[in-house]
């Protein structure tokens, strides 16, 4: 009831003030015009509230300019050259150059939202991803600790000749054949030394 009361008497102020402003014997409030009565140079936070903090104080260096209903001299001055400069066109010519402006906004908004669109299309190239994470991590286990690699060792390894030497055979096989080939210039008795080294040599697998 209180909320009713409320809207009401809002209700019946707003339809007295409507009656006084279309009254004929009230005169119509642009032609009215405003006066400031009081005027301070210091801080008044109710005008900073009203004008959402454009307006910090209401002295008299800003009461001409927010007070203004014209334009400076200058700009009335550029404003009447504009307005002779376009009365001298004819239709014809300010039509031609209304298409030719309307045609350079056109093309300047497809660069535009062409240059958008490469962006954004370049934008999500390089956010694409390239590569497969769980690969890359079971390529990594394999590397590094031999996950998933098979444990069978090639045929034909012997005991004897320890996994990981492969030339370890063919040393052997290469010692076997150097003693049968007999070196020029060498004492005989040379030979058969040589031929023991190499025999003890070749006793030892993997050197």
């Amino acid at each position: 009831p209180s909320v009713l009361d409320s809207f009401a008497l809002l209700s019946g102020q707003l339809n007295t003030l409507n009656k006084v402003l279309k009254h004929e014997k009230t005169p119509l409030l642009r032609n009215q015009v405003i006066i400031p009565l009081v005027l301070s140079p210091d801080r008044d936070e109710e005008i900073m509230r009203q004008t959402e903090g454009r307006v910090p104080v209401f002295s008299h260096e800003v009461v001409p300019d927010h007070l203004r209903t014209k334009p400076d001299p200058e700009v009335e001055e550029q404003e009447k050259q504009l307005i002779t400069d376009a009365a001298r066109i004819s239709p014809d010519v300010a039509q031609k150059q209304i298409q030719s402006l309307n045609k350079m906004c056109s093309n300047l908004l497809e660069k535009i939202n062409k240059e958008e669109r490469e962006s954004e299309s370049g934008g999500l190239r390089q956010n694409k991803q390239t590569f497969n994470p769980a690969d890359t991590n079971a390529l990594v286990a394999a590397v590094a600790f031999g996950k998933g690699l098979s444990n069978r060792r090639p045929p034909g390894s012997g005991g004897s000749v320890q996994s990981g030497q492969p030339g370890a055979g063919a040393i052997i096989a290469g010692a076997s054949g150097m003693q049968q080939v007999p070196m020029s210039g060498a004492p005989a008795q040379q030979q058969p030394m040589l031929a023991g080294v190499q025999m003890a040599q070749a006793g030892q697998p993997g050197k």
